[in-house]
């Protein structure tokens, strides 16, 4: 039976994150410069929003580039901008044929202008979609987000914050909370990744590189999912 007929749409994740990890090590491995690892990873991208909408899932957040990603070679990041710039630009159509909204996490303010532009318009043509969200972390760091959020807690002027008020201070407050976090290439860490979203998220760890994660292993990790019992500390 294929995987995708062997999935309980009752018992899907509404929101699955991905910490998208070893575009660098899949390039090293076949001799290639690491933009060539990222430009694999792009195809791994388009695969899985695809699976994760046709799925039923209703969120889906991707850590596309973190706040310490900046220390990287100079080379590398210009390329990953330019990367970033050309693939939201060329995908948004195909987001727009699979109804799928689009949201950024992070300090995306601080994002060079050009890239700024393109998400922008990005988001204003799917705005109107009502299928699943595609939520991209750009910028994103977890103590940077919490944080933000504490400093604008004390901007406010509020003196006490319970969880739900202060989770809705964070960067998408209209997110839940992830069910199922995926990481790929085996490293066992969070890396600064929704750190306090994560909590009570059921972790799933693959040794496959991004670029090499397409749709049999994301319906492999929501199979699993579906095999736990979520006890969230009962």
């Amino acid at each position: 039976m294929p995987q995708q007929d062997r999935l309980d749409p009752s018992r899907l994740p509404a929101h699955v994150a991905i910490i998208m990890d070893g575009n660098r090590r899949w390039a090293k491995a076949r001799g290639l410069p690491a933009i060539a690892g990222h430009k694999a990873g792009v195809d791994s991208v388009h695969a899985v929003v695809r699976c994760a909408s046709r799925s039923g899932v209703r969120f889906l957040t991707i850590y596309a580039f973190s706040t310490e990603n900046w220390n990287r070679s100079k080379l590398e990041v210009k390329a990953l901008m330019f990367l970033l710039e050309r693939t939201i630009s060329a995908y948004t159509e195909e987001l727009a044929s699979e109804n799928v909204r689009l949201v950024f996490s992070g300090r995306t303010e601080q994002m060079p202008a050009p890239a700024r532009r393109v998400m922008d318009a990005a988001v204003r043509r799917l705005e109107g979609n009502t299928g699943m969200v595609l939520n991209i972390a750009l910028n994103y760091g977890g103590r940077q987000e919490i944080l933000d959020a504490v400093n604008k807690a004390i901007d406010g002027g509020l003196k006490a914050v319970d969880e739900k008020a202060f989770s809705g201070l964070l960067y998408s407050p209209a997110l839940p909370d992830p069910d199922l976090l995926i990481r790929t290439s085996g490293e066992l860490r969070i890396s600064n990744f929704l750190l306090w979203q994560s909590a009570y998220s059921e972790f799933y760890v693959t040794d496959t590189l991004w670029p090499d994660f397409r749709e049999e292993e994301f319906l492999k990790a929501l199979l699993e999912y579906q095999a736990r019992e979520r006890r969230r500390g009962k």
